[in-house]
């Protein structure tokens, strides 16, 4: 007789565990356990958690086997826009799968799916596989099973040809069209952005078909693309009316009773720095001088929990978004309005309740000791990034401006301390779209990661990494911020590729040379390309709730404990924190904790695809609309590589790449010189390499392949070329 729960479990995979064991079914399965016919429901239901949590799967004949007994893996597919994918192992520290794209079957990006490891010989097709395969240092699969599909919606525009209807997928990873058949209301019309259902799709040689369940509105109006991207990524748009009501009940103020017991430090001069667009602020500081030579560092986060109750409506919605959202036009909030930019933003003048972290430290910048405590501030003033860049570029002349330069200077010790001890500088500036009140973009501008960002950012790595030694040494339950070591594999792959750039580097599984390479990297034309290279070799950073260490800060023990507005894993934290003293806490076990971790992994995921696609889409919408210009703007582009076919470029003010096709080079004949990978003139001799500051225009936009061409400004003569 089978028993519940774990040992159940351990029953079913013991026997498929036994040397001698061949695939059974389910009802050979209970048969061999000795089970009678009543447990028959709790079997199937058992095998089936099995299967859907990798540990088992079926094979031909609906029998069961344990995966590597068949060279199986289970685990989540990537498909790249050319077809072919990568399906991340579900064990961990196993290596990723290649998937070339007549291998993933019907299965789509996102979806969760067994993949069996092929060992056939390497002749015609799969001779090409196995090259590509081989290039990424990874075993090559074929995709058997979907167990889970990430979506089963598409969202795209609909279309007509002679004899059936159907929808072009804004997702270039979706490669086929999808059949529907249009609204018979006459509410969908072709050219319409729409949402289709799909149906069963079984077999990738036809086409999948679906039904219509919403239509968005015409493609290329208002507000569509950004309705598209919503619907796409499935982000919710409101909240539901209890959570609404239990938000509406909380008093926009803080009241004097709520402050009771709480260290009261609306006297102190506290500080908070924001991009200029922020609506909500969880974090601010305030810094000063210990005698001589430390400093005392105070980091107020808004204390949300003081609002959100675990297991109420609020608190349920919080944990099922995960985070905000923060797209071009508006932000999807993971808490509602209220709260997010009510009650519990720091904003100047006003009450706040915080939970706070001081910290000291001494003349070399050591962490010489901690304190927590629930606080009620009074944000002295908002500043902006631009306006503390200001400050910090000027001479002290008062008091505002005197604290900063005093806190920039705790930051940058704390700056060149971290990056002594190992962190990897992996900064990027960011490029933001400018929106007119329609949502129409009319400028990209570049925001530099400066030293009004790098304050922040040191002083949030500092309270993250103090609540992380603190609960990790109460032994506290909680939710940290991993980042575990890269595959050594990768990095002798991304080697290969640093190579070709000809710089000469070592080992990169040692850390310090990567550091060193990442120096010599600095301010050269390919940096960007080289430090986006790099972070694809790496691992992608989670949440776990062990503390496995944050390779790319250097860090043993880090958590995400700052923005307890806008992400859940820092409400968890909070808790856990304020429950630390308690006799009795209040806190989730750790089941549940692994739980929420690979929940709020994947929201964090995909809110950040939603993000760059959703940039993505107003940056070529930006440049669909210089095309239509009779002046386009000119760009300063550098030349990134320099390929047979043309000089892809990129343009450093607005972090665009794009291609200047070889054709539109009209004043001479050009030839490719593989060897020093650069185009020559035959005629003029005029050179293009790799390096060379160029002017261009926007030529030609493709926004389904999201590609942009561009076209030089000008030639040798000075003559400016018109788009034709």
């Amino acid at each position: 007789m089978i028993q519940k729960g774990s040992e159940a479990k351990s029953k079913i995979l013991a026997l498929l565990a036994k040397r001698d064991y061949r695939p059974l079914d389910k009802k050979q399965i209970a048969r061999t356990l000795g089970l009678k016919g009543g447990q028959s429901g709790a079997l199937r239901k058992m095998l089936r958690d099995l299967e859907r949590a990798g540990e088992i799967v079926r094979v031909r004949k609906d029998c069961y086997i344990l995966p590597a007994e068949a060279d199986l893996v289970t685990g989540k597919l990537s498909i790249h826009q050319a077809g072919f994918g990568f399906l991340t192992n579900e064990r961990l520290g196993q290596p990723d799968i290649f998937i070339a794209a007549e291998d993933t079957g019907t299965a789509m990006h996102g979806d969760r799916v067994v993949a069996r490891i092929m060992r056939e010989s390497r002749s015609g097709k799969g001779k090409a596989r196995a090259g590509l395969a081989d290039r990424h240092r990874l075993d090559q699969g074929r995709v058997i099973r979907i167990l889970e599909r990430a979506r089963d919606t598409v969202v795209g525009t609909l279309q007509q040809s002679r004899n059936f209807y159907y929808v072009v997928a804004d997702d270039p990873r979706f490669v086929h069209n999808v059949y529907v058949q249009p609204l018979r209301d006459g509410r969908s019309r072709v050219g319409d952005k729409v949402v289709v259902r799909l149906e069963v799709w079984e077999s990738r040689h036809v086409n999948p078909e679906g039904e219509i369940i919403e239509v968005l509105g015409r493609a290329g109006d208002p507000g569509i693309d950004m309705l598209s991207i919503i619907r796409k990524y499935d982000l919710p748009t409101e909240f539901p009316k209890k959570v609404v009501d239990e938000a509406n009940r909380i008093p926009t103020t803080v009241e004097a009773r709520a402050a009771q017991g709480r260290e009261d430090l609306r006297e102190k001069f506290i500080v908070t720095i924001d991009p200029d667009d922020a609506r909500d602020f969880d974090d601010a500081i305030d810094v000063e001088k210990i005698g001589t030579h430390g400093w005392r560092l105070g980091i107020h986060i808004a204390d949300v929990a003081a609002y959100v109750t675990p297991g109420s409506p609020l608190d349920h919605e919080a944990r099922k978004r995960g985070n905000s959202v923060y797209l071009p036009d508006r932000v999807i909030p993971m808490l509602p309005e209220r709260l997010s930019n009510g009650v519990c933003s720091l904003n100047p003048g006003v009450d706040r309740l915080t939970h706070s972290v001081f910290i000291e430290f001494d003349k070399n910048g050591r962490s010489r000791h901690a304190r927590f405590a629930k606080t009620v501030i009074r944000s002295a003033r908002r500043l902006t990034y631009k306006q503390a860049y200001a400050i910090l570029q000027g001479k002290p002349n008062d008091e505002l401006s005197r604290r900063l330069h005093l806190a920039w200077e705790l930051a940058a010790l704390l700056r060149r301390k971290r990056f002594e001890h190992g962190s990897l500088d992996l900064d990027f500036p960011e490029v933001k779209v400018r929106l007119d009140p329609d949502s129409v973009p009319v400028k990209l501008e570049r925001v530099e990661n400066d030293e009004s960002h790098q304050l922040i950012e040191e002083f949030m790595l500092a309270a993250n990494e103090a609540v992380a030694g603190e609960l990790r040494r109460r032994a506290i339950p909680t939710i940290y911020r991993v980042h575990e070591n890269p595959d050594p594999e990768k990095l002798a792959e991304y080697r290969e590729f640093v190579l070709s750039f000809n710089y000469k580097v070592g080992d990169l599984s040692n850390r310090s040379e990567i550091r060193r390479f990442l120096a010599l990297t600095r301010g050269k034309p390919e940096e960007q390309a080289l430090k986006i290279g790099l972070l694809k070799s790496l691992k992608r950073a989670r949440y776990a709730s062990r503390p496995l260490g944050h390779y790319g800060l250097a860090k043993a023990n880090y958590l995400h404990f700052t923005s307890p507005i806008r992400r859940y894993a820092d409400l968890v934290v909070h808790r856990a924190l304020a429950d630390r003293n308690s006799a009795r806490r209040s806190g989730i076990d750790i089941g549940e904790i692994d739980s929420i971790a690979g929940h709020i992994s994947d929201t964090e995921r995909n809110a950040a695809e939603a993000e760059i696609d959703a940039v993505r889409v107003k940056t070529l919408e930006f440049f669909q609309r210089q095309l239509e210009m009779r002046h386009p703007q000119v760009f300063r582009a550098q030349i990134m590589e320099v390929r047979n076919y043309g000089l892809l470029v990129e343009l450093p003010d607005v972090l665009t790449t794009g291609l200047i096709h070889i054709s539109s080079l009209t004043d001479d004949f050009y030839v490719f010189d593989a060897a020093q990978r650069r185009l020559i003139g035959r005629r003029s001799r005029r050179r293009f390499s790799i390096g060379e500051q160029v002017r261009v225009f926007v030529a030609r936009v493709d926004p389904f392949k999201r590609q942009i061409d561009f076209a030089l400004a000008d030639q040798p003569s000075g003559r400016v070329i018109r788009r034709r």
